[in-house]
């Protein structure tokens, strides 16, 4: 299989794929560059904004709806700020202000998804024993990217 991505204007190619627990991988630039081992995802300030410029004016009309809404915004652009992603070699690592929150390994996912595609606002993935929904609050693209190079194409893989 031979997947595509880009990461910080330097272009990858999957050759070898073999699952969720290693993936060869070269550049196709013809400069020195390495594969960063460690690739940590941008934040996106997107659906939190949307949501706090949806319920503040909300509470004129609704004021429980547009508080709820507002509120939800705040807290998610609290965990926007604080929270971090990154795709290591072997596992996707979530971390807030620098430490280590939650590991979890390639080789225990079954499936992943990002809801809606036009407009990526969750992000879920399965493990062995336990299912996972994150707000898309990071750059969907290099979200993609990464999932593709370092697990493939869970959905169609049944164990």
């Amino acid at each position: 299989m031979v997947s595509r991505f880009t990461h910080n204007l330097v272009t990858f190619v999957d050759i070898t794929h073999t699952g969720c627990t290693g993936t060869e991988i070269m550049t196709t630039t013809p400069s020195k560059t390495t594969v960063p081992s460690k690739v940590e995802l941008t934040p996106s300030f997107i659906i939190p904004a949307v949501l706090l410029l949806t319920g503040i004016p909300l509470i004129l009309v609704q004021k429980v709806l547009g508080f709820v809404i507002a509120l939800l915004g705040l807290f998610l652009l609290i965990q926007t700020a604080t929270i971090r992603i990154q795709f290591t070699e072997t596992a996707l690592d979530v971390s807030r202000s620098g430490k280590l929150l939650r590991h979890f390994p390639y080789a225990d996912w079954i499936n992943w998804e990002i809801f809606w595609p036009g407009v990526p606002i969750l992000f879920y993935f399965k493990e062995v024993n336990s299912i996972h929904f994150l707000p898309i609050i990071f750059d969907p693209k290099t979200l993609k990217a990464c999932l593709e190079a370092n697990c493939g194409n869970l959905k169609t893989r049944e164990r």
